[in-house]
């Protein structure tokens, strides 16, 4: 059996970088992009893209602001029970996406 390890990473103070870290960075900044080797990354073409989805892990970060509704449409909203404001963000969401296609 496996022992979960955890670990916090503390981005206001990360760890200092090790004489060999930083002469590694330093050569990787230097390397122009003609010289950066691809030929193991696959060809991101059309048909690549047709079967691409959207990370399922993906959270986008929520902001908490006010909003102005008409009475009747946030009747509407939570006559559907629970979870109105979700619903309302999805709908914002599809719109915002449709618009986006064109």
């Amino acid at each position: 059996m496996k022992k979960t390890i955890k670990f916090t990473l503390d981005t206001a103070q990360p760890a200092p970088l090790s004489k060999a870290q930083k002469a590694s960075l330093k050569a990787l900044a230097a390397t122009s992009d003609k010289d950066i080797d691809f030929s193991d990354a696959p060809k991101m073409n059309e048909a690549f893209w047709q079967n691409a989805v959207v990370n399922p892990f993906y959270r986008p970060t929520k902001t908490s602001t006010t909003v102005r509704v008409d009475a009747d449409v946030l009747a509407w909203l939570k006559s559907q029970g629970k979870g109105y404001q979700t619903r309302l963000n999805a709908i914002l969401r599809a719109a915002m996406l449709l618009e986006m296609k064109h």
